[in-house]
């Protein structure tokens, strides 16, 4: 099975609006080439094939998504091989290389533009951002170390929604993707269903008896645990969760006799 990250960074939690942004994106750009080569614009507004970027801006806790837009957004443009050279023998355009340091530029705040001033290149621009967000050798193995910890604790509490709960699973892994450790899909599904708190129990108990856990997306187990917190919302609660809360009551009330 590959590796969690295509599915994690396209398809969860707080990313999953980056797949249908990007499609349109490439779409966009392919379908102005096109155009251009026919001498019009298609009525979009866009002259010559080229297309509007809005780059995202780093902040102190976005490296990762930041990161993966930017990429796909040079990608679009044709610069990304100024940042990523296919093979260590690859030659740059110096025009390539200008407008991706000038990409990289735009999705900066200005407190990191004195750390860049020095910077020829936009690979030493991008190395250089990405050591101080995601951290030398030794740095990222203790990150990696430590997330991998929280990973493992992680534990969906009685007053949390499944929003809240996979939204944190998915950015753990999300942050493990971007220092290079993956994680696989199984892995990322069996903690979903292990974690959940009592009043998911049930759906969650079903879906590993009835479901291969191998083959099963992350996608599907969130879509199923969200319709099975609609359906406690629209019945104000099963009658087996309140069962669950007297016998938790009960128990508790005896502890103390």
């Amino acid at each position: 099975m590959l590796g969690y990250t295509g599915t994690l960074l396209f398809k969860n939690g707080k990313l999953s609006d980056v797949l249908g942004e990007l499609q349109g994106l490439v779409k966009g750009y392919e379908g102005n080439q096109g155009d251009g080569a026919e001498g019009g614009n298609g009525g979009n507004g866009e002259k010559d094939g080229l297309v509007t970027l809005h780059y995202p801006m780093l902040t102190k806790t976005n490296y990762g998504t930041w990161a993966i837009k930017m990429r796909v957004y040079m990608l679009a443009q044709g610069i990304w091989d100024a940042v990523e050279p296919r093979t260590s023998n690859t030659l740059v355009e110096s025009k390539k290389d200008n407008m991706a340091l000038t990409a990289i530029y735009q999705g900066i705040p200005e407190d990191l533009l004195m750390v860049l001033a020095e910077k020829k290149t936009a690979k030493e621009a991008w190395d250089a951002l990405k050591t101080m967000y995601v951290g030398a050798d030794r740095v990222k193995v203790a990150r990696i170390q430590t997330l991998k910890a929280k990973f493992k604790a992680l534990c969906m509490t009685e007053t949390k929604s499944v929003d809240d709960f996979t939204t944190k699973v998915t950015n753990t892994v999300s942050t493990l993707c971007t220092l290079g450790d993956k994680v696989d899909e199984s892995q990322v599904v069996k903690k979903l269903l292990r974690a959940v708190s009592y009043k998911f129990v049930q759906i969650a108990s079903t879906l590993e008896q009835f479901g291969d856990l191998d083959d099963m997306s992350v996608e599907e187990v969130i879509e199923r645990l969200k319709a099975y917190e609609e359906q406690m919302k629209s019945r104000g609660e099963n009658d087996e969760w309140k069962l669950l809360i007297t016998h938790k009551e009960w128990s508790e009330t005896n502890k103390k006799k």
